[in-house]
């Protein structure tokens, strides 16, 4: 078997595993009949570790291999098992979706959460973007918009991750992922007050955010860096969309994809208003969005410091900063 894997420095946060880890994947989840002829790691992940598995006569696959357990922090656990969880739930944009082929969380063949899915067709939206006219940018956001608007009108059972824990208020489920995400950040060396002080003042905002009560599917992470786009032939379509293991129940306007639409505005970026709708201007859901913004400056915080990108870390702080000034 042919094997590549990336080269990463001594003590980094994704391991890769082992040709022979590989092979014995495969060998459970289609049979020793099915020859694995190269398996190579694949770069732009920061959380799994994703290779292209080829076999002998048959389709391309990925397979996906989670973090050890140990290794997971509070805000980041068992992320597989919730995307796998999820996937009835995206039934509405099931065509967009890769197919799970295999899953396995016994640990038996390596100490991990491990799943095969299908190749989707496509390219990385941000290499695809790069190599189309700009004017064209419009309908890919567009298109996002859609498929954001398509999740969002889900409706849950609970506030909080699919696998939970799950809350019946969502001032609860805010002030979690809060105080986990300051624990988080702590655990990995990091100044947290910032987050603390944020989670205090939800706690002070219970009856603001308690004014949510309709628990939406939210994405958890989608983005231009998880979506699939054709390559140079015909108009610019997205082909796929990957990574729902943050996946979670709570109020659209608290999601990933909405944090990372409202960060910057161009004609083209704001073709995704135009298919998903506009926000609530409303003073409480301006000020709810606020306390969303620094749950998701805190994620990203500690994934800057996980991937050793230490530059952005005075940046993260910089940004807290300011919505912390308009909260208080």
């Amino acid at each position: 078997m042919e094997f590549h894997q990336l080269e990463r420095p001594r003590g980094a946060f994704q391991q890769s595993v082992s040709a022979e880890q590989v092979q014995r994947m495969c060998r459970r989840a289609f049979g020793s009949d099915h020859q694995v002829v190269s398996a190579v790691e694949l770069d732009g992940g920061m959380y799994n570790n994703t290779y292209r598995v080829e076999f002998a006569g048959e389709q391309p696959t990925i397979l996906r291999v989670a973090p050890e357990p140990s290794r997971q922090s509070r805000i980041e656990r068992e992320l597989m098992r919730n995307e796998h969880a999820v996937q009835p739930f995206l039934a509405p944009i099931s065509s967009l979706l890769p197919r799970i082929l295999a899953v396995d969380f016994t640990h038996q063949i390596i100490g991990r959460d491990w799943m095969i899915q299908s190749l989707l067709p496509g390219v990385p939206a941000p290499e695809g973007l790069k190599i189309r006219p700009r004017a064209e940018w419009g309908r890919f956001f567009g298109q996002l918009g859609a498929i954001t608007r398509q999740v969002h009108d889900v409706r849950g059972p609970h506030f909080g991750p699919i696998t939970g824990p799950g809350f019946s208020r969502w001032s609860d489920a805010v002030i979690a992922v809060l105080q986990d995400t300051a624990a988080d950040l702590e655990d990995a060396g990091l100044d947290a007050r910032d987050v603390r002080e944020a989670a205090a003042i939800a706690e002070k905002n219970r009856s603001l955010l308690d004014e949510v009560t309709e628990p939406r599917l939210l994405t958890g992470d989608l983005f231009t860096i998880n979506c699939l786009v054709r390559e140079c032939d015909g108009p610019l379509t997205i082909t796929g969309v990957i990574d729902f293991d943050r996946a979670t129940w709570g109020p659209r306007d608290a999601d990933w994809t909405i944090f990372m639409a409202s960060r910057r505005t161009s004609p083209e970026r704001d073709v995704f208003w135009t298919s998903y709708g506009p926000l609530s201007a409303e003073p409480a859901a301006v000020r709810r969005r606020l306390i969303y913004r620094v749950m998701h400056l805190g994620a990203i915080r500690l994934e800057r410091k996980r991937t050793g990108r230490v530059e952005g870390l005075a940046e993260s702080y910089a940004d807290v900063t300011a919505v912390m000034a308009e909260l208080r």
